[in-house]
């Protein structure tokens, strides 16, 4: 059964914004350096549709967001103050940073709020009540507002006060990143244009069990790199040295592989790896054959003919969906798996509907430049693969009509 339509903010008419106090939840959770500088402001970009339709309709735009995990406490390193100072440069716009999200103080700086201005409450998991959706919390946050817009697809798997309470007590919308997101996943998942290639890397199978039984059902070709790829080849029968393994997950990776009679050929594992003998950029090493993993190596990357072979795959798919590293993606000696990847992913530009998920994926793409090559980079990483998996987002049930 088909979901109720998504209620969008961008379907109001101009007398229904107009001059109207809205509180949008977005996702500014990014990472800041120790001197406390953003240093990847693409969530903070991602929500600028949104911010700037509702000052075109002359609103008062008040966001909110987390940032970290304070678990309930004021933790000065992850205050919002770098994330307003950004936005601004941004917006060419100066941002009222709030020194608190709820109380007197706040109720009255947004009552003197004039249309076009813009003010960002201080993080809220400061408070312990969000993460508990607390009714009072989220009644509190609401009382600030007219209107709820939720364009924080990347918390939209958590039932907090500010995702999921907020709801009960404003008319509430999904802003323009939150209707992109779940546009491009439902394309994704639901009526793929064939062949449909999945790629999942990342360390672990453990994590990943959901998605990985998902896309084994709906992908004609699944990929499988990085840190599990190990447990994989393992269940194969084949050695792994000392490469990340999980054994508890061999019987499920076997299960998996053997599920359906296209289940082997349906999930392709490396057939080589570049392997070192230690886990360090300097350690020796060299491109090996599955077979021939020696029990002292570790598994570092996918090897030169895995990288050809899964070239080879993408190359004749219509559509993608990229989640996780290859391998150790953060050393450059281990980062032509990923590189090459998406580099190939990236040349298929305007012939296949690509989606990638996840940041260490989007971290790789955006160093290469490569940001512009793909249909979708989704801005939540657990929030997506839930949503690919098949789970309904409680961020995003409130929001259906």
């Amino acid at each position: 059964m088909k979901s109720p339509s998504l209620a969008i903010v961008e379907d109001l008419n101009r007398d229904a914004l107009y001059k109207k106090r809205v509180l949008v939840r977005v996702d500014f959770n990014v990472p800041l350096s120790e001197t406390l500088q953003v240093e990847d402001d693409t969530r903070i970009r991602a929500t600028l549709d949104t911010i700037n339709f509702l000052l075109s309709n002359n609103c008062i735009v008040v966001l909110m967001s987390h940032l970290g995990r304070p678990k309930g406490n004021i933790v000065e390193k992850l205050r919002m103050d770098p994330i307003a100072h950004r936005l601004g440069d941004i917006l060419q716009k100066k941002i009222i940073k709030l020194d608190d999200c709820v109380g007197d103080y706040v109720r009255k700086v947004v009552a003197g709020l004039v249309p076009g201005e813009i003010a960002l409450l201080e993080n809220l998991r400061f408070h312990k009540e969000e993460e508990s959706n607390d009714p009072f919390f989220a009644h509190q946050l609401a009382s600030l507002a007219d209107i709820y817009v939720n364009d924080a697809f990347g918390a939209a798997h958590r039932a907090h006060a500010s995702t999921t309470g907020i709801a009960t007590y404003l008319p509430s919308y999904a802003g323009f990143l939150m209707a992109r997101e779940i546009r491009s996943l439902d394309q994704l998942v639901e009526n793929p244009v064939r062949p449909f290639v999945s790629i999942i890397g990342g360390a672990k199978v453990s994590g990943k069990i959901e998605i990985l039984e998902r896309l084994t059902g709906i992908s004609d070709k699944v990929l499988i790199g990085g840190g599990m790829a190990y447990t994989f080849i393992a269940a194969r029968g084949f050695e792994v040295g000392r490469s990340i393994l999980e054994p508890n997950q061999m019987d499920y990776v076997r299960r998996l592989m053997t599920k359906s009679k296209k289940g082997c050929k349906k999930i392709i594992i490396p057939v080589d790896i570049h392997a070192a003998y230690d886990f360090s950029e300097n350690s020796e090493s060299q491109n090996v054959i599955i077979e021939n993993i020696d029990k002292n190596m570790m598994g570092m990357d996918i090897g030169e003919n895995t990288i050809v072979l899964f070239k080879e795959i993408i190359d004749d798919a219509k559509t993608i969906f990229w989640n996780g590293p290859l391998g150790v993606f953060e050393m450059s000696k281990f980062a032509c798996g990923t590189n090459e990847i998406a580099r190939k992913i990236a040349s298929l530009k305007g012939r296949v509907f690509s989606v990638v998920g996840g940041g260490d994926s989007i971290s790789a793409i955006n160093k290469l430049g490569l940001d512009n090559c793909f249909s979708h980079i989704s801005t939540g990483g657990g929030a997506s693969l839930e949503y690919v998996a098949g789970r309904k987002l409680p961020g995003i049930e409130v929001l259906r009509k």
